[in-house]
């Protein structure tokens, strides 16, 4: 990856899409933006318009295993959209299991006394900035890094701290 890239993380949902960004040197993630869902081009353009802002060089998408470990009807929804995206865009692309990120993200703005309103209003970005965090606190491979193999790589760019 090249110096001074970030990666993006997704949280993607069926209405929306949570984003959060690494810092430059791949330390801090931290919330980006929420995309509310419409048409595929258009949820790709507004992603698409995040990515090159940002001089994103990677992804991070949270992939909603069932509690089992094993696919779900979402689960199959979210490996379609990377498949799709990668159609459009030929990047890294790192599938993490991202089991239970919203509900402990949830969990913690409660027991902060956020409002049921503010919650709502950021709980997909910041559920896409835990999924980047997992990523670097668990030092685990990611469940797929492409469901076309990236060359030679089997983890495309340095881990997240």
């Amino acid at each position: 990856m090249p110096a001074g890239s970030r990666v993006l993380g997704l949280d993607v949902g069926s209405k929306t899409i949570g984003t959060a960004l690494s810092d430059t040197r791949l330390v801090i993630a931290s919330p980006l933006d929420t995309i509310r869902r419409r048409r595929f081009a258009e949820d790709m353009a507004a992603l698409f318009a995040l990515i090159d802002r940002h001089d994103v060089a990677g992804l991070v998408i949270g992939l909603p295993l069932s509690l089992g470990g094993g696919d779900s009807p979402r689960t199959q929804s979210v490996r379609q959209f990377a498949r799709n995206l990668l159609a459009l865009r030929d990047m890294p692309v790192a599938l993490w299991d991202e089991r239970m990120s919203t509900a402990a993200v949830t969990r913690e703005m409660i027991a902060h006394d956020m409002t049921r309103k503010r919650r709502a209003e950021i709980v997909d970005r910041v559920a896409a900035a835990y999924i980047l965090r997992d990523e670097s606190d668990t030092g685990a491979e990611p469940v797929s890094t492409r469901e076309r193999p990236h060359r030679g790589a089997r983890w495309p760019w340095p881990r997240l701290r």
